[in-house]
């Protein structure tokens, strides 16, 4: 072979490889995709070979057999809020055998993919079934409280526990004949039907007057309360009072005595000091007067008046 021929076939294998390395890479990528599968953190899989199930929830990378000798079905495992389409506007029977009409809201997310698989294949049809189960569930559970209990006008409020006996009902058959786990059950709406609404109006009426009749007896009985104490307490501080004047009155009659049993050992002096204290309170201030000094008590004014005239003695 000429040195041409060589050099022209060493130029072909080199042209080739790039394309054979390409057809590699390409012919990798499509056995990955054939022979794995990719699991995001928000999904379940159930993966079913040739009858049998099992379910993958660990994100990631997953090993897989082609189809059809291997079926992936996915999941979303994020909690989901259901109202539910039947029964939304349905009257229920109370207890007391009144009709209301209660509209009520799951949250549940799927727990156990294999037993959804099995019962249902999608989620779609599990929710089918589960809105009659919340159906069956509430009518059961209002059907054991009254009227009153949804609605009154008292501070009574039984909704949260009516909540949780729907839960209780309701949650361990989702999740056995489902796989479905129920964390919370909601009363949505609550409504009364044309017909008993005028009934339900003069009930609550008739309530609240006897619970304004009671507020007042109450009020009128606690200001009576609060007269009858304050008359009490008004005649035991008058009595004190009273005996307190009493009491000075009587020690000022005996000062009063006293001072009597002396002045009526002198007279004179009783006299001459009553015109004293007398002058006392007309001279408080500066005044001018014109005054009889015959006439008392200005007589102490005249000379020779300070001399007190004693009674003469045989």
């Amino acid at each position: 072979m000429s040195e041409d021929t060589e050099k022209v076939v060493q130029d072909d294998r080199g042209l080739h490889l790039p394309t054979v390395l390409l057809g590699c890479v390409v012919g990798l990528i499509f056995l990955v995709a054939i022979f794995s599968f990719q699991l995001n953190s928000t999904e379940y899989a159930v993966v079913s070979t040739l009858g049998q199930v099992k379910d993958i929830k660990e994100p990631g990378l997953h090993f897989r057999l082609p189809f059809p000798i291997q079926k992936i079905y996915r999941f979303d495992n994020r909690q989901r809020c259901f109202e539910g389409n039947v029964g939304k506007i349905e009257e229920t029977l109370t207890a007391d055998k009144n009709n209301i009409i209660v509209g009520i809201f799951v949250n549940y997310r799927v727990s156990d993919p294999v037993t959804l698989f099995k019962s249902e294949r999608t989620v779609e049809q599990a929710e089918n079934n589960l809105n009659s189960l919340m159906r069956s569930s509430k009518n059961e559970v209002v059907g054991k409280y009254n009227f009153s209990d949804f609605i009154n006008t008292e501070d009574k409020n039984l909704l949260p526990k009516i909540e949780q006996d729907i839960e209780d009902l309701l949650a361990p058959v989702a999740l056995r004949n489902y796989g479905l786990e129920i964390s919370n059950v909601g009363i949505k709406s609550l409504g009364i039907p044309e017909k008993v609404t005028g009934e339900v109006v003069k009930r609550m009426k008739s309530e609240r007057n006897a619970a304004s009749d009671a507020f007042r007896q109450e009020g009128k009985r606690l200001a009576q309360k609060i007269r009858d104490e304050a008359d009490k307490e008004k005649k035991e501080t008058l009595s004190l009072a009273e005996a307190k004047a009493k009491i000075i009155r009587a020690e000022g009659d005996a000062q009063a005595a006293a001072h009597y049993a002396v002045f009526m050992e002198e007279p004179e002096l009783a006299v001459f000091l009553k015109k004293l204290d007398s002058l006392k309170k007309i001279m408080e201030s500066r005044t001018t007067l014109v005054i009889d000094t015959d006439t008392a008590p200005f007589d102490l004014l005249r000379p020779g008046s300070e001399q007190i005239n004693k009674p003469q003695t045989e």
